[in-house]
């Protein structure tokens, strides 16, 4: 069962696309968009990160970061990020600590869920019903943006 709303965020740090080390705290006073994906280069991820990929001019100037998160590793990730020119960073979660933290292990992969954390660190939505091909704008809404 997901994590709820109004519970703290759980804290992480680890390797994004690119290697360089991520942490929840970095984003302190920005709304951070966590969505966990099953697994890179498949059907339904593709579709979800494209989502992202194509709303990022919607989420600009907003204060507004987005962050992928699956158990692949980041030469999986640097290769999807690659393939499908994505323009924010996925998190390489490999040893499932983020997958277990925020409770969306589907056993050896994560469940398709978004958390949005609001800038204090506080979970304020929690979608488990993802659909892949507008997931960004559906954010949005959520937001009110």
């Amino acid at each position: 069962m997901p994590l709820t709303v109004g519970t703290d965020a759980p804290a992480f740090t680890v390797k994004d696309t690119n290697g360089n080390t991520v942490s929840l705290s970095d984003f302190a006073g920005k709304t951070v968009v966590l969505y966990f994906y099953p697994k890179d280069d498949t059907p339904g991820c593709t579709k979800q990160a494209c989502s992202f990929r194509d709303a990022q001019e919607q989420y600009q100037g907003k204060d507004i970061v987005i962050l992928g998160v699956s158990a692949d590793d980041e030469a999986s990730h640097q290769a999807f990020t690659q393939k499908y020119n994505l323009n924010f960073p996925l998190l390489a979660d490999t040893d499932k600590t983020l997958i277990s933290a925020y409770d969306v292990d589907g056993g050896g992969y994560a469940k398709r869920v978004t958390y949005v954390i609001d800038p204090n660190g506080k979970i304020i939505h929690v979608d488990a019903s993802v659909n892949t091909a507008t997931h960004a704008s559906d954010v949005l809404q959520q937001l009110g943006l």
